[in-house]
């Protein structure tokens, strides 16, 4: 039993699967839901050295229902036999609650359910959420429809759909979070001309598969993109990650804790993606981090003395036309000079610039909307 009590002792501690969460989160959450947002795109840094894409998933808000859902693609739901034991294989489209995904250290899905990544996200990962608004009510029923579709075509083990050619299975290149993700605002939302790529069971080489692969940060590009043309509000809420988390997977073989992961801006697939040390230096990866800042509105994190939920920063978030514009220009402008070789100091700022993601929404919080400097 004295043996025992160590154990038992870190198990529960905070930031760690069944360990406390932040006593105030329902206060923290009905402050952020102050704000009348539609859905929100969740994107979580990538935890890996190099090639770190990260993960996407989407909420969508039902306020006669009270709730936020999360549809999330399951990384284990590969049919591989050795995830058959000890990991949630029962939808390919997990349905969780908002404050559940990001915040809370038990799953209400399944005892098997992955810590870090079905729930609890901020304990291994900063996510980034592009929150949207006017968006139909018919749209986000479409899109719920079509995730149960997805999972319907998983759970009958059909293969060759509209949205997928092949096995109806969760594949990292082939039908990947990106992919779910981006097939049901397509197929199911209508938005026929948002471009969903996808590699064949003939690319059998894993580099033509990569070539072709969706990538998270490209795809909320291009949703970005669409929402834009559509006059769409859109902000961007920084959830934080929790950086004291001393828990370990059980599962994966490498035994490392939460806290001692990379938390890196999810990279597009570019030159900056095997990049395992200094700032990301290509055009489309600054373009992203300096467009997702521009519409940045809110930073939340934990308080590390207090373990409390807080909003840590707030600013005024730029229009998207105008975002967009300013965030062109600025990652044009800085991804030359880093062509160059030059000691330069960047026109932009961007939600991070290192993958160590340190810069995390650097503005003087007396000078609403400005940039600190």
């Amino acid at each position: 039993m004295v043996l025992l009590l160590p154990r038992l002792a870190l198990a529960t501690e905070f930031g760690s699967k069944g360990g406390p969460e932040p006593a105030n989160l329902e206060q923290i959450a009905s402050r952020l839901r102050e704000d009348l947002y539609d859905m929100e795109l969740l994107i979580s840094f990538g935890t890996s050295k190099g090639g770190s894409a990260g993960h996407i998933a989407l909420a969508l808000r039902d306020d006669a229902a009270g709730e936020e859902r999360v549809y999330s693609a399951n990384f284990y739901a590969d049919r591989d036999p050795a995830h058959a034991s000890g990991r949630y294989t029962t939808d390919l489209m997990v349905s969780i609650p908002k404050q559940e995904y990001l915040f809370k250290t038990v799953s209400t899905v399944a005892a098997t359910a992955s810590f870090g990544l079905d729930f609890g996200e901020i304990y291994k990962r900063s996510v980034i959420g592009v929150r949207v608004y006017g968006v139909p009510a018919a749209d986000k029923a479409a899109l719920a429809a079509y995730f149960r579709r997805i999972n319907d075509d998983y759970h009958q083990q059909r293969s060759n759909t509209e949205y997928h050619h092949g096995p109806i299975r969760y594949d990292y290149l082939r039908l990947n979070c990106a992919k779910t993700i981006g097939a049901a605002f397509k197929y199911g939302a209508g938005y026929r001309n948002l471009e969903v790529t996808g590699a064949t069971l003939l690319s059998a080489q894993r580099l033509v598969a990569a070539a072709t692969a969706n990538i998270p940060t490209e795809m909320a590009m291009k949703l970005i993109r669409e929402w834009g043309q559509r006059h769409y509000g859109m902000d961007v809420v920084l959830y934080k990650k929790y950086r004291g988390s001393t828990y370990v997977d059980p599962q994966e073989e490498e035994k490392i804790a939460f806290k001692d992961l990379p938390d890196r801006f999810p990279s597009v697939l570019s030159l900056d993606f095997r990049r395992e040390a200094g700032a990301y230096q290509d055009y489309d990866n600054l373009l992203a981090m300096y467009l997702l800042f521009h519409l940045g509105k809110y930073s939340v994190r934990v308080n590390e003395q207090t373990l409390l939920l807080e909003i840590e920063k707030t600013k005024d978030p730029m229009p998207y036309a105008e975002a967009l514009q300013a965030a062109e220009r600025n990652a044009r402008a800085d991804s030359e000079k880093f062509q160059r070789h030059i000691e330069f100091r960047p026109s932009g700022e961007g939600v991070s610039e290192a993958p160590d993601n340190t810069h995390l929404y650097y503005f003087n919080e007396h000078a609403e909307g400005k940039l600190a400097r």
